[in-house]
Protein backbone atom coordinates (compact mmCIF):
# COMPACT_ATOMS: atom_id res chain seq x y z
CA UNK A 1 0.00 0.00 0.00
CA UNK A 2 1.09 3.33 -0.71
CA UNK A 3 2.49 5.01 2.77
CA UNK A 4 0.75 8.40 2.26
CA UNK A 5 -2.48 9.28 1.79
CA UNK A 6 -2.91 12.82 -0.51
CA UNK A 7 -6.51 14.32 -1.62
CA UNK A 8 -6.32 14.68 -5.54
CA UNK A 9 -5.85 18.45 -6.58
CA UNK A 10 -8.65 20.74 -8.10
CA UNK A 11 -8.72 19.52 -11.64
CA UNK A 12 -7.65 22.57 -14.25
CA UNK A 13 -10.06 22.85 -17.66
CA UNK A 14 -7.15 21.33 -19.76
CA UNK A 15 -6.86 17.98 -17.38
CA UNK A 16 -10.67 17.10 -17.32
CA UNK A 17 -10.40 17.09 -21.24
CA UNK A 18 -7.92 15.39 -20.98
CA UNK A 19 -9.64 12.80 -18.66
CA UNK A 20 -12.76 12.62 -21.37
CA UNK A 21 -10.82 12.05 -24.36
CA UNK A 22 -8.73 8.56 -22.65
CA UNK A 23 -12.26 7.81 -21.50
CA UNK A 24 -13.70 7.73 -24.34
CA UNK A 25 -10.46 6.30 -26.88
CA UNK A 26 -10.77 3.51 -23.89
CA UNK A 27 -14.12 2.82 -24.25
CA UNK A 28 -14.64 2.67 -27.92
CA UNK A 29 -11.10 0.33 -27.69
CA UNK A 30 -12.69 -1.75 -25.03
CA UNK A 31 -15.77 -2.50 -26.83
CA UNK A 32 -14.10 -2.81 -30.40
CA UNK A 33 -16.31 0.21 -31.91
CA UNK A 34 -16.90 -0.81 -35.16
CA UNK A 35 -15.80 2.87 -36.55
CA UNK A 36 -12.89 2.78 -34.40
CA UNK A 37 -11.62 -0.78 -35.78
CA UNK A 38 -11.96 0.48 -38.89
CA UNK A 39 -10.03 3.24 -38.84
CA UNK A 40 -6.90 1.00 -38.03
CA UNK A 41 -8.21 -1.47 -40.32
CA UNK A 42 -7.99 0.16 -43.54
CA UNK A 43 -7.29 3.83 -42.88
CA UNK A 44 -4.40 4.28 -40.29
CA UNK A 45 -1.43 5.08 -42.51
CA UNK A 46 2.12 5.41 -39.93
CA UNK A 47 4.81 7.75 -40.85
CA UNK A 48 7.20 6.26 -43.51
CA UNK A 49 10.10 4.62 -41.20
CA UNK A 50 8.61 5.52 -38.26
CA UNK A 51 8.51 3.17 -35.74
CA UNK A 52 4.60 2.32 -36.05
CA UNK A 53 5.87 1.77 -39.49
CA UNK A 54 7.83 -1.03 -38.27
CA UNK A 55 5.48 -2.60 -35.95
CA UNK A 56 2.62 -2.56 -38.66
CA UNK A 57 4.84 -3.78 -41.38
CA UNK A 58 6.21 -6.32 -39.00
CA UNK A 59 2.74 -7.42 -37.76
CA UNK A 60 1.58 -8.05 -40.77
CA UNK A 61 4.24 -10.25 -41.83
CA UNK A 62 2.97 -12.59 -39.36
CA UNK A 63 -0.48 -13.13 -40.71
CA UNK A 64 -2.30 -13.06 -37.75
CA UNK A 65 0.09 -14.86 -35.87
CA UNK A 66 1.80 -12.51 -33.54
CA UNK A 67 2.89 -13.08 -30.22
CA UNK A 68 3.91 -9.33 -27.64
CA UNK A 69 4.96 -9.66 -23.85
CA UNK A 70 4.98 -6.10 -22.97
CA UNK A 71 6.63 -5.01 -20.19
CA UNK A 72 5.41 -1.81 -18.05
CA UNK A 73 2.11 -1.23 -20.56
CA UNK A 74 0.22 1.38 -17.94
CA UNK A 75 -2.99 2.17 -19.13
CA UNK A 76 -3.03 0.39 -22.38
CA UNK A 77 -3.26 2.76 -24.75
CA UNK A 78 -2.12 6.24 -23.87
CA UNK A 79 1.71 7.16 -25.32
CA UNK A 80 0.85 3.07 -26.21
CA UNK A 81 3.34 2.47 -29.30
CA UNK A 82 1.36 -1.22 -29.53
CA UNK A 83 -2.03 -0.64 -28.72
CA UNK A 84 -3.43 0.05 -32.03
CA UNK A 85 -1.53 -2.85 -34.06
CA UNK A 86 -2.89 -5.66 -30.68
CA UNK A 87 -6.78 -4.51 -31.79
CA UNK A 88 -6.37 -4.26 -35.62
CA UNK A 89 -4.33 -7.64 -35.99
CA UNK A 90 -5.73 -9.89 -32.93
CA UNK A 91 -2.07 -10.50 -31.21
CA UNK A 92 -1.48 -13.04 -28.72
CA UNK A 93 0.78 -12.46 -25.71
CA UNK A 94 1.27 -10.98 -21.95
CA UNK A 95 0.83 -7.07 -20.92
CA UNK A 96 2.69 -6.78 -17.52
CA UNK A 97 1.60 -3.03 -15.50
CA UNK A 98 2.21 -3.85 -11.94
CA UNK A 99 0.25 -0.71 -10.37
CA UNK A 100 -2.92 -2.58 -9.41
CA UNK A 101 -5.44 0.71 -10.06
CA UNK A 102 -3.92 1.71 -13.11
CA UNK A 103 -4.17 -2.07 -14.52
CA UNK A 104 -7.85 -2.23 -12.70
CA UNK A 105 -8.76 0.55 -13.91
CA UNK A 106 -7.82 0.75 -17.45
CA UNK A 107 -5.76 -2.11 -18.66
CA UNK A 108 -7.56 -5.15 -17.36
CA UNK A 109 -10.90 -3.82 -19.36
CA UNK A 110 -9.76 -2.18 -22.23
CA UNK A 111 -8.81 -5.66 -23.37
CA UNK A 112 -11.52 -8.01 -22.44
CA UNK A 113 -12.52 -9.11 -25.80
CA UNK A 114 -9.01 -9.96 -26.64
CA UNK A 115 -9.20 -13.64 -25.53
CA UNK A 116 -5.40 -14.92 -26.58
CA UNK A 117 -3.97 -11.50 -24.49
CA UNK A 118 -3.63 -11.86 -21.00
CA UNK A 119 -2.80 -8.31 -18.97
CA UNK A 120 -1.47 -9.58 -15.70
CA UNK A 121 -1.20 -7.50 -13.04
CA UNK A 122 3.16 -8.04 -11.84
CA UNK A 123 6.17 -7.04 -12.25
CA UNK A 124 9.02 -8.75 -14.33
CA UNK A 125 11.95 -9.61 -12.32
CA UNK A 126 14.61 -12.56 -11.93
CA UNK A 127 12.23 -14.44 -9.59
CA UNK A 128 8.72 -14.75 -8.18
CA UNK A 129 7.39 -12.72 -5.23
CA UNK A 130 6.96 -9.38 -4.44
CA UNK A 131 9.10 -6.18 -4.75
CA UNK A 132 8.57 -2.28 -3.46
CA UNK A 133 7.80 0.25 -6.04
CA UNK A 134 8.68 3.75 -6.12
CA UNK A 135 5.92 6.84 -7.56
CA UNK A 136 4.68 9.97 -7.63
CA UNK A 137 2.98 10.15 -3.92
CA UNK A 138 0.46 12.50 -5.18
CA UNK A 139 -1.10 12.14 -7.96
CA UNK A 140 -2.77 9.38 -10.47
CA UNK A 141 -2.74 11.07 -13.52
CA UNK A 142 -1.02 8.69 -16.63
CA UNK A 143 1.81 11.20 -16.70
CA UNK A 144 2.57 10.38 -12.68
CA UNK A 145 1.57 6.55 -12.96
CA UNK A 146 4.06 6.59 -16.04
CA UNK A 147 7.15 7.41 -13.83
CA UNK A 148 7.08 4.93 -11.26
CA UNK A 149 10.11 2.55 -10.59
CA UNK A 150 11.71 0.37 -8.67
CA UNK A 151 14.25 2.90 -8.18
CA UNK A 152 13.86 5.70 -5.94
CA UNK A 153 16.85 7.31 -6.85
CA UNK A 154 15.00 7.62 -10.43
CA UNK A 155 11.88 9.36 -9.11
CA UNK A 156 14.30 11.58 -6.80
CA UNK A 157 16.75 12.61 -10.09
CA UNK A 158 12.90 13.57 -11.82
CA UNK A 159 12.46 15.86 -9.24
CA UNK A 160 15.70 17.35 -9.61
CA UNK A 161 15.85 17.01 -13.20
CA UNK A 162 12.19 19.43 -13.32
CA UNK A 163 10.31 16.54 -15.15
CA UNK A 164 7.62 16.35 -12.24
CA UNK A 165 7.69 20.32 -12.05
CA UNK A 166 7.08 20.94 -15.83
CA UNK A 167 3.39 18.12 -15.47
CA UNK A 168 2.22 19.72 -12.68
CA UNK A 169 2.74 23.12 -13.90
CA UNK A 170 0.73 21.25 -16.76
CA UNK A 171 -2.28 19.99 -15.21
CA UNK A 172 -2.18 23.17 -12.34
CA UNK A 173 -0.86 20.19 -9.32
CA UNK A 174 0.84 21.81 -6.34
CA UNK A 175 3.93 19.51 -5.24
CA UNK A 176 3.69 18.92 -1.58
CA UNK A 177 5.79 20.69 0.23
CA UNK A 178 6.46 18.62 2.50
CA UNK A 179 9.33 16.28 0.90
CA UNK A 180 7.69 13.02 2.27
CA UNK A 181 4.90 13.23 0.47
CA UNK A 182 5.95 13.69 -2.69
CA UNK A 183 7.29 9.57 -3.26
CA UNK A 184 4.86 6.68 -2.42
CA UNK A 185 5.57 3.56 -2.51
CA UNK A 186 3.65 0.11 -2.51
CA UNK A 187 4.61 -3.49 -2.88
CA UNK A 188 3.56 -4.95 -6.44
CA UNK A 189 3.93 -8.45 -7.38
CA UNK A 190 6.75 -9.57 -9.37
CA UNK A 191 7.12 -12.90 -12.08
CA UNK A 192 9.68 -14.29 -13.52
CA UNK A 193 9.99 -14.55 -17.24
CA UNK A 194 10.56 -18.85 -16.77
CA UNK A 195 7.55 -18.57 -14.65
CA UNK A 196 5.76 -16.54 -17.20
CA UNK A 197 6.52 -18.20 -20.44
CA UNK A 198 5.11 -21.40 -19.16
CA UNK A 199 2.14 -20.28 -17.21
CA UNK A 200 0.89 -18.55 -20.41
CA UNK A 201 2.15 -21.40 -22.51
CA UNK A 202 4.03 -18.76 -24.87
CA UNK A 203 6.26 -20.75 -28.12
CA UNK A 204 8.03 -17.54 -29.35
CA UNK A 205 8.23 -13.94 -28.35
CA UNK A 206 7.84 -12.09 -31.68
CA UNK A 207 8.23 -8.32 -29.73
CA UNK A 208 9.57 -7.70 -26.34
CA UNK A 209 8.47 -4.19 -25.67
CA UNK A 210 9.71 -3.01 -22.74
CA UNK A 211 9.25 0.94 -21.24
CA UNK A 212 10.05 0.66 -17.71
CA UNK A 213 11.43 3.86 -16.73
CA UNK A 214 15.25 3.21 -15.98
CA UNK A 215 14.70 -0.13 -15.64
CA UNK A 216 14.82 -1.01 -19.20
CA UNK A 217 18.16 -2.50 -20.02
CA UNK A 218 17.72 -4.53 -16.88
CA UNK A 219 14.66 -6.70 -18.19
CA UNK A 220 16.81 -7.23 -21.36
CA UNK A 221 19.35 -8.77 -18.89
CA UNK A 222 16.26 -10.61 -16.87
CA UNK A 223 15.21 -11.90 -20.16
CA UNK A 224 18.44 -13.66 -21.69
CA UNK A 225 18.08 -12.51 -24.71
CA UNK A 226 20.26 -15.07 -25.97
CA UNK A 227 18.60 -18.00 -24.75
CA UNK A 228 15.18 -16.55 -25.59
CA UNK A 229 15.19 -14.77 -28.91
CA UNK A 230 12.63 -12.36 -29.11
CA UNK A 231 12.22 -11.79 -33.00
CA UNK A 232 12.48 -8.13 -31.91
CA UNK A 233 13.10 -5.82 -29.14
CA UNK A 234 11.72 -2.33 -28.68
CA UNK A 235 12.97 -0.60 -25.25
CA UNK A 236 14.08 3.22 -23.96
CA UNK A 237 17.39 4.36 -24.61
CA UNK A 238 16.74 7.51 -22.16
CA UNK A 239 17.79 7.29 -18.29
CA UNK A 240 21.16 4.83 -19.14
CA UNK A 241 24.53 5.71 -18.64
CA UNK A 242 26.42 5.56 -21.76
CA UNK A 243 28.38 3.03 -20.63
CA UNK A 244 25.48 0.68 -19.45
CA UNK A 245 23.74 1.42 -22.96
CA UNK A 246 26.74 0.52 -25.14
CA UNK A 247 27.54 -2.81 -23.05
CA UNK A 248 23.63 -3.61 -24.04
CA UNK A 249 24.12 -2.68 -27.81
CA UNK A 250 27.14 -4.82 -28.27
CA UNK A 251 24.91 -7.96 -26.65
CA UNK A 252 22.47 -7.73 -28.81
CA UNK A 253 24.59 -7.21 -31.78
CA UNK A 254 26.91 -10.28 -31.18
CA UNK A 255 23.47 -12.13 -30.85
CA UNK A 256 22.16 -11.53 -34.31
CA UNK A 257 20.31 -8.59 -34.01
CA UNK A 258 20.15 -5.04 -36.15
CA UNK A 259 19.38 -1.77 -33.97
CA UNK A 260 18.32 1.79 -34.66
CA UNK A 261 17.82 4.94 -33.02
CA UNK A 262 14.21 5.90 -32.83
CA UNK A 263 13.54 8.95 -31.01
CA UNK A 264 13.65 7.56 -27.23
CA UNK A 265 13.29 4.13 -28.31
CA UNK A 266 15.77 1.26 -29.64
CA UNK A 267 14.40 -0.76 -31.92
CA UNK A 268 16.31 -4.08 -32.13
CA UNK A 269 15.43 -6.55 -35.07
CA UNK A 270 16.98 -10.42 -34.63
CA UNK A 271 18.59 -11.50 -38.44
CA UNK A 272 16.56 -8.95 -40.06
CA UNK A 273 14.94 -10.34 -43.43
CA UNK A 274 15.20 -8.53 -46.90
CA UNK A 275 12.00 -6.69 -46.56
CA UNK A 276 13.03 -5.39 -43.54
CA UNK A 277 16.60 -4.21 -44.20
CA UNK A 278 15.45 -0.76 -45.05
CA UNK A 279 14.76 0.12 -41.45
CA UNK A 280 18.14 -0.73 -40.61
CA UNK A 281 20.30 1.40 -43.44
CA UNK A 282 21.37 3.49 -40.91
CA UNK A 283 22.52 0.97 -38.15
CA UNK A 284 24.43 1.55 -34.76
Amino acid sequence: MLNIVCQPPAMTLKSKFKTFYKNLRISLSANENPLFMAYYRHFYKPKSGSLSAFLSEYSLSKKGDFTVIQIGANDGITNDPIHKFIKRDRWKGVLLEPQPAVFHQFLKKIYKKNKELHPICAAIGRGDGQQKLYKIGFSEMRWATGLASFSKEKIEELFENGIVEKNCQKFGIKIPSDPSERIGFEMVDVISPNTLIKKYKIDKIDLLQIDAEGFDLEVISIFDIPNSKPGAIIFENVNHSAAELSKCYQMLTENGYQLKVIGRDTLAMLNPTQEFEHFFQKTI
